[in-house]
């Protein structure tokens, strides 16, 4: 992941880290196995860079509230079932900017 600013690579290589596809995340057991993901997409997510500016505001907005300590967000992602469903949002926000394009590259150079 890059250090500075966050890009399509560092989402994609993040959410990566938990599997191929994380569409049905939501249906997930309320558990915390989704935990530390969730805590790196909102440290990702306040960080200024031109592609989070891509990104939909509420996710922008909902990471800045919840690391700011907003009783109000911080009480409704508290629930594991909202952090889950805003992962899932995320992720296929992510993918439809350009994460599958990037995954099918990087697919094609391992097979070369």
């Amino acid at each position: 992941m890059s250090t500075t600013t966050p890009d399509l690579a560092d989402y994609v290589h993040l959410f990566q880290t938990y599997g191929n596809d994380l569409g049905d995340l939501y249906q997930e057991p309320e558990d915390d196995r989704y935990a530390l993901l969730f805590e790196q997409v909102t440290r990702l997510l306040v960080k200024p860079s031109p592609f989070n500016l891509t990104l939909a505001e509420p996710f922008r907005i909902s990471a800045h509230r919840y690391l700011d300590g907003d009783p109000i967000t911080v009480r409704h992602l508290k629930d594991p079932a909202n952090r889950h469903f805003m992962l899932c949002d995320l992720h296929d926000w992510i993918m439809l900017r350009g994460g599958l394009a990037l995954k099918r590259a990087q697919a094609k150079q391992a097979g070369r």
